[in-house]
């Protein structure tokens, strides 16, 4: 099981060697079976995914979802392949929040101004609490049906607003 993630660097100071963005095509992805944590436990797990950021100056992907949700398992499993993880872990800290059924964890993304309709949902914040993607919150929703490679070059492109 996947509790929640927090994608950190060691602790080393060493950083990693840039990642040049992952070309994965149609790669093969294994949805992962239980990504998500208990809900009590995002709250936590936000703050500390905030507080990695500033540390290494990354941004926050803070993925709404829940574990029966097959979207959300997919979603996981995209980021947490092997092509892709090296590339997400450097440019991001991974931090997911289970929402449950939709009864769970919706202040966390109210307090980014986003109602949470559908999932999974991606948010790419910035390390001083600024959305960069508010306006793409569905665009995930379909995450089974999309290729590893589209759902990268939709993080990368997000990630690259300001």
């Amino acid at each position: 099981m996947l509790a929640t993630t927090l994608t950190a660097f060691s602790g080393t100071g060493a950083a990693l060697a840039a990642q040049p963005l992952p070309q994965v095509g149609n790669a093969q992805i294994t949805a992962v079976a239980h990504p998500y944590a208990a809900p009590e436990e995002a709250p936590q797990a936000v703050e500390n995914a905030f507080a990695a950021a500033r540390k290494t100056n990354r941004k926050v992907l803070i993925d709404f979802g829940a574990n029966w949700c097959p979207d959300c398992r997919v979603l996981a499993g995209v980021l947490s392949h092997p092509a892709i993880a090296p590339w997400v872990q450097e440019n991001f800290v991974v931090v997911s929040v289970n929402v449950d059924h939709f009864n769970k964890n919706m202040d966390i993304a109210r307090k980014y101004g986003v109602t949470v309709k559908a999932i999974p949902v991606a948010l790419i914040v910035t390390p001083e609490g600024k959305v960069l993607n508010a306006d793409t919150t569905l665009e995930l929703g379909n995450a089974r049906t999309m290729s590893a490679q589209a759902v990268v070059d939709k993080l990368a492109e997000w990630s690259k607003r300001s």
